[in-house]
Order: structure tokens, then sequence, then C-alpha cells
């Protein structure tokens, strides 16, 4: 029997699993302090396995296992597993397209059927969300930063340009951003809620922005989502989704796109 294979993404901030179990991909994480979970449940589930690591802290996981390894290029690992998603949903998808990877920062690929290159990233991703997040509501907890960012409006924290240019028309749709967090210090009725929904439309517009150039300048109007920063985030997804009117992109998020990275590596 040949022995069982798991990828593993270890990035900046989460450690994310993938295995194959009956045809089926599974996937797991754990937050990068918790490698001891990580390899206590590789030695009991999966004593004999054989990891795929990827990503910057792959070298930690390699020196603490005792399993056989390999290490897989993270770039590579990222656009297989995002291809493989792709033609899970849609078996004849072989087309070019702009891959957005949202991890702890973010970078951008463009990918066709035959490679795939590297040709933007940005500081901006979920080490953001999470750093701003966590001064902004003094937790450091994702899930608890979405749920507030779900309850807030950004435009009590961003300057609009419908406000610099109030009561005329402006030149442009007023609803867009002139300034991120331009009124946060100026309106007193704004909540902690509404300035974490700024700071989802400060990550959103910012990656749309280099991800919509990089179509334009790879004629593709598919861009693809994936990345742990997007799980259970459906504020982020919106404010991606959202510009459709303004530039000639169709946005998808592939299911399990969160574990691309884990998945690729195992392929």
């Amino acid at each position: 029997m040949m022995p069982e294979k798991i990828g593993i993404d270890a990035g900046g901030s989460l450690i994310k699993i993938a295995y194959e179990e009956q045809g089926d991909f599974h996937v797991m994480s754990y937050r990068n302090h918790e490698m001891n979970k990580l390899l206590e449940w590789l030695q009991m589930v999966k004593p004999d396995a054989v990891l795929y690591l990827t990503g910057g802290k792959s070298g930690h996981i390699q020196k603490q296992v005792n399993l056989r390894n390999h290490v897989v290029d993270e770039f590579t690992a990222v656009t297989k597993g995002t291809k493989f998603l792709l033609q899970q949903k849609k078996p004849s998808f072989d087309e070019d397209f702009i891959l957005v990877s949202i991890g702890t920062g973010t970078s951008i690929f463009h990918v066709t059927p035959d490679n795939s290159k590297r040709v933007l990233g940005s500081g901006i991703g979920g080490g953001t969300l999470m750093g701003l997040g966590s001064l902004l509501t003094g937790r450091n907890d994702f899930h608890h930063i979405i749920e507030l960012a779900k309850k807030g409006s950004n435009e009590n924290s961003d300057l609009l340009v419908k406000d610099i240019y109030s009561p005329y028309d402006p030149p442009i749709p007023g609803h867009l951003t002139a300034a991120n967090f331009g009124k946060a210090h100026l309106n007193a009725k704004a909540r902690v809620e509404d300035h974490v929904a700024g700071l989802i439309q400060l990550l959103g517009e910012t990656i749309i922005s280099l991800a919509g150039q990089a179509a334009i300048s790879h004629q593709t109007e598919k861009v693809v989502f994936v990345g742990s920063t997007l799980n259970g985030n459906a504020p982020l997804k919106e404010v991606l989704s959202g510009f459709q009117n303004m530039m000639p992109y169709e946005p998808i998020f592939p299911e399990k796109g969160s574990h691309a990275g884990a998945i690729g590596a195992l392929l």
C-alpha cells in the first residue's frame, strides 16, 4: 500500500493541511502557535504519512517532524492547487486567469494553461487585517473582527467622494472612497464596527485595484481569489466583487480556496 500523503502549507499566520481520504479532499488548519497540536495529530492519526510541505514556515515543520517529507515551491503549490479546485467545479476549465492569493500578505499571479508567473504583490493582506483589526477592537480574534465588520458601515469612517463635493454632483460616482479612514477623526458618531468595516474596505480596494490592473495588462477578465483571509469573510468578498461596473472582471471564489497551497503541495 502506498503511504498516505499530506499537504501542509505553513504560512505567516496559519498552518493549512490537506489530505485525501476515499476520493475526497479534507482540509483543516492550525494557528502557528499550535504547532504542537499539529505534531500530536500527525503522530496519532497519520504516523506513516509522507508530508509535502510548502510556505514560508515549512522549514520549522521540517525540523520538528520525524516523518518523510518533501518541500514544494509555494508559488507552484498555490497555482497548482487553484487550477485543481477550478477544474473540480468545471472539468473543462482551461483559461488564462489572474490568481490573487490573500494570505498574511497578497501575491498576484498570471496563470495560463501551461504556465504561471507572479506579477504583483502587496503587504496588504490578512496580516494587515489582524494587526490593525486588533488595534481597533482590542481583540486578536479573526472571527470577532469579521462579525464587527458586518455590523458596521465604512461610510462613517471613510471620506467619500460625495462628502467632498456635497451639495454638488461629483464628476465620478459619489460612493467611491476619496480617503480611507478620512472621516475617522471627524465623525464622533462612528463606532468601532464602522472603523473595522473601513479596514475591510481598505483591504478590498487595494487588492482589487492591483488585481484589476493585472487583469487588464494580461487581457483576461477572470480573477480567482484564494487564501485563508477569505474564510468566512463575506465583507471582504463583497468589496472584491463590488467594482464590476467600473472594470471588466469576473470574481471567482473556489470552494476550499483557503487551502489551495496545501492542496497544490499534495498533488
